[in-house]
């Protein structure tokens, strides 16, 4: 006889895309921890204010990106969480490789909008019926 206790939970519909956006945002929570470390302890001047800048949006979006994983099914939702992730690598991977490489922080504003688009986005389809 079949014990309904002991069956495996439905799957909530999250898509493969969600989940692979959670877990990259996940990753990048806690390199910005990492990052935060550093800048704290390995740096200073401007390369620390740099790390500093590129550590709390990478925590911010990357929890944000965690736990919209789970909630965002439709395309819209979907679509926003790519430009977060997308926008969160740029602006925080230009800052960091600036510090670290002293590369120039030219992809900083492109991956900044992106992240005022993403969350615009997002407003719009949380707002949805």
């Amino acid at each position: 006889m079949f014990d309904s206790r002991h069956a495996a939970p439905a799957k909530r519909g999250v898509s493969l895309f969600g989940r692979l956006c959670g877990a990259a945002g996940a990753i990048c929570a806690g390199i910005a921890v990492a990052l935060a470390a550093y800048a704290s302890h390995g740096t200073e001047g401007q390369a620390a204010a740099w790390l500093q800048t590129a550590a709390a949006f990478a925590f911010g979006h990357g929890a944000a990106l965690a736990l919209l994983s789970r909630v965002t099914t439709r395309m819209a939702g979907l679509v926003s969480m790519g430009m977060l992730l997308a926008g969160m690598l740029l602006f925080s991977g230009s800052l960091a490789a600036a510090a670290l490489a002293g590369w120039p922080t030219s992809l900083a504003p492109f991956g900044g909008s992106l992240m005022i688009l993403g969350w615009l986005l997002l407003a719009v389809d949380l707002a949805r019926d």
